[in-house]
């Protein structure tokens, strides 16, 4: 029986045969392959327990409520040596540290001005005090349905899940936020990015154990999001159109459910798909979200953060 994680499949790939601005050269699965490092250590702190096991799932779910922004990044004050998401963590991180477990009642409490105390950022009408107003509705959004779901216990909506990733993918996907769903002339494309890493965190912070063992987490698909197309384009896997990329290359934002936008995730989704085959053929043992892992801690490297990569204000990314 079809899934969730069927159809977001399916739709990727719809797009990525008659895409336009955006193509895969499949031709360069098998060198890029062979020369990727599978053993890069992971570095995400939104993997990582926080206090017991209700702190942990709350830690991870609000940060992944919040896990937006790539397009603001550039305009936010960053700490020292961080990127925009990990600034966003470690801020979130200091705030369970300094303040205790985060609750739904908390969340529901908080106002633009301590969110932005939170993150440390200045509202002064640019885009980083859009971007902390987001931030505080998808908060509220998160606290209204750990409320409805489950009962105001972060572990009550996942236990809700019966260890399905599927399920949980599609409860979370009820929060407006989270609904990452658009239009492209091949069809309507899911992607889902916020509501699987959701599912990806979780297991991995409470090691595939209780609260984290799904039995189907292996279905779950890539992250699309703005980085791992940037690391398949730059390794060729990607090919732009020359006006998609003297486009990016300018900074200018790509609207987010536009054509070129959804044909660069939607295209990236389905390119890893194929290098997942590949690296499967050769005997690797891999799911496509611990490949996705990969190719985002090899976006973190030098020669990545030199070259422009997309840009989009949105919720979703």
């Amino acid at each position: 029986m079809s899934d969730i994680f069927d159809r977001i499949r399916a739709s990727c790939a719809a797009v990525s045969a008659q895409s336009t601005h955006v193509t895969i050269d499949e031709t360069q699965i098998a060198p890029f392959v062979a020369r990727l490092d599978l053993e890069l250590p992971p570095n995400d702190p939104g993997q990582r327990p926080l206090g017991g096991s209700e702190s942990t799932a709350a830690f991870v779910m609000s940060l992944d409520a919040i896990n937006f922004g790539s397009g603001y990044f550039p305009h936010i004050q960053k700490r020292p040596g961080m990127s925009g998401y990990h600034t966003i963590a470690a801020s979130l991180r200091d705030l369970v540290a300094d303040t205790g477990a985060i609750t739904a009642a908390r969340l529901g409490d908080l106002t633009l001005g301590d969110v932005a105390a939170i993150f440390d950022q200045i509202l002064d009408g640019g885009p980083a005090h859009e971007l902390m107003d987001l931030f505080t509705k998808a908060l509220h959004e998160l606290a209204g349905f750990i409320e409805r779901t489950g009962d105001g216990t972060f572990l009550a909506v996942v236990e809700a899940a019966n260890g399905s990733a599927a399920a949980l993918v599609e409860m979370l996907d009820e929060m407006p936020f989270y609904h990452d769903v658009h239009q492209h002339p091949a069809g309507e494309v899911l992607l889902y990015k916020r509501a699987q890493i959701t599912v990806q965190d979780l297991a991995v912070a409470f090691k595939h154990k209780g609260p984290g063992q799904f039995d189907d987490l292996h279905r779950v698909t890539m992250f699309a999001d703005n980085l791992v197309p940037h690391v398949l384009r730059v390794n060729d896997v990607l090919q732009f159109s020359p006006a998609l990329l003297s486009r990016i290359e300018a900074v200018e934002d790509i609207p987010i459910g536009s054509v070129e936008e959804v044909e660069i995730r939607a295209c990236g989704l389905h390119a890893v798909e194929l290098l997942t085959t590949e690296l499967r053929s050769r005997g690797e043992r891999i799911t496509t979200a611990a490949l996705d892992n990969i190719l985002w801690n090899t976006g973190a490297q030098s020669v990545y953060k030199s070259i422009p990569r997309h840009r989009s204000r949105c919720v979703f990314y």
